[in-house]
């Protein structure tokens, strides 16, 4: 699955909690959120530049806020969801997401899961991952 591909299947599946989602639809669709990110936060500096001021809070800051707020918004269920199904093609249930929240060591097991080969074939969660 290609970068494109990638994230119009994760959008297309923003609330889809089943199935799996392979190696590269994952990454692939992190590597769009992260040059977003990137994006978004130089226009909230260019913003923040503009305004000049640091002392109160100023309409770039608040638009730049809002722009954040938005995206972060937009992208919450998607991001969880492909945790969720990319959790899944290890065969390993959703709510291991939970160690999102566990402080340094929760985020290294999810990234190790991220990164390990799904298994082959079916499991209890579905067949193989779309590849297209």
């Amino acid at each position: 699955m290609g970068f494109g591909q990638a994230v119009k299947h994760v959008f297309s599946n923003y609330a889809n909690f089943q199935g799996r989602a392979s190696r590269s639809e994952f990454w692939w669709f992190y590597l769009f959120m992260i040059i977003v990110n990137v994006l978004l936060y130089i226009i909230y500096a260019l913003l923040d530049l503009w305004g000049g001021t640091t002392e109160s809070l100023s309409t770039q800051d608040i638009v730049g806020y809002i722009l954040l707020g938005t995206w972060f918004l937009a992208t919450i269920i998607p991001v969880i969801a492909v945790w969720v199904r990319r959790l899944h093609d290890s065969d390993k249930s959703g709510w291991w997401y939970l160690l999102v929240f566990a402080c340094g060591i929760g985020g290294i097991v999810l990234l190790v899961f991220a990164l390990l080969p799904g298994t082959p074939g079916p499991n209890k969660y579905g067949e193989g991952p779309a590849t297209a």
